[in-house]
């Protein structure tokens, strides 16, 4: 079963030490994955765009260019594939880094291969029901597997971190959201003090949302937080 799941899927292993690059190749080489092999972040960055593999699993400390910057950069080309980030490092900070630069999940060096498989199987899971899905709320309809919004047929270009808060609200319809929940669930940790990130978004959301004069679907509730909703 696991085989039949795994056959064909691309995998992009980008890591500088060869050993553990030899290590993984050879494992998920005779699990069915097809793998490619990076030894440092430019060649890596290169052959992510080229080839367009299914998942990359990527080392932060990386010759040329790290980890994080490689992450970030495919984020910023557009390319979604599922994001592995493997860590010698357990600091809260550095982990928030990787999944902030876009990764979906972190491995802490060293790991049991048998994890790897499962983060690796999952992730790809995630990633095949989410090309399936498509959320709609009132005229609102978006693909996260697509990266598109339309409302009533129009168009709608949002950023990167634009279109996450959206898909954040129409996972949660007409529930109210804090500001903290929003927070955890976007970037992935608590804000401290008095940041007002959140207002800024749901201001650039409302204009690009309500730009030919639609009712409104993102809410405040004073004092706790905003909720989407009908008028």
């Amino acid at each position: 079963m696991m085989k039949a799941e795994s056959s064909g899927r691309r995998i992009l292993l980008i890591e500088d030490e060869r050993k553990i690059a030899d290590f993984i190749r050879r494992g998920l080489t005779l699990e069915g994955y097809q793998v490619q092999v990076a030894y440092d972040g430019e060649s890596g960055l290169d052959a992510a765009v080229e080839q367009k593999p299914d998942l990359i699993i990527l080392d932060i400390m990386l010759p040329a260019i790290d980890g994080i910057e490689v992450c970030k950069a495919l984020r910023d080309a557009g390319l979604d594939m599922p994001i592995l980030m493997l860590t010698a490092r357990d600091a809260v900070r550095d982990r928030v880094a990787g999944l902030d630069a876009g990764a979906d999940d972190y491995l802490v060096k060293p790991f049991a291969f048998d994890e790897l498989l499962a983060r690796i199987r999952a992730l790809l899971r995630r990633r095949a029901a989410a090309e399936e899905e498509i959320l709609q709320f009132a005229d609102l309809t978006l693909h996260p597997a697509t990266r598109e919004v339309t409302r009533g047929g129009r168009r709608i270009e949002l950023t990167a971190r634009e279109f996450d808060v959206l898909e954040t609200f129409m996972r949660h319809p007409r529930q109210v959201l804090t500001r903290e929940q929003l927070y955890e669930r976007i970037w992935g940790y608590d804000f401290s003090g008095e940041s007002n990130i959140i207002e800024v978004y749901i201001r650039y959301l409302r204009a690009k949302l309500e730009a030919n004069g639609e009712p409104r679907l993102i809410h405040t509730v004073r004092g706790v937080g905003y909720v989407l909703r009908e008028a």
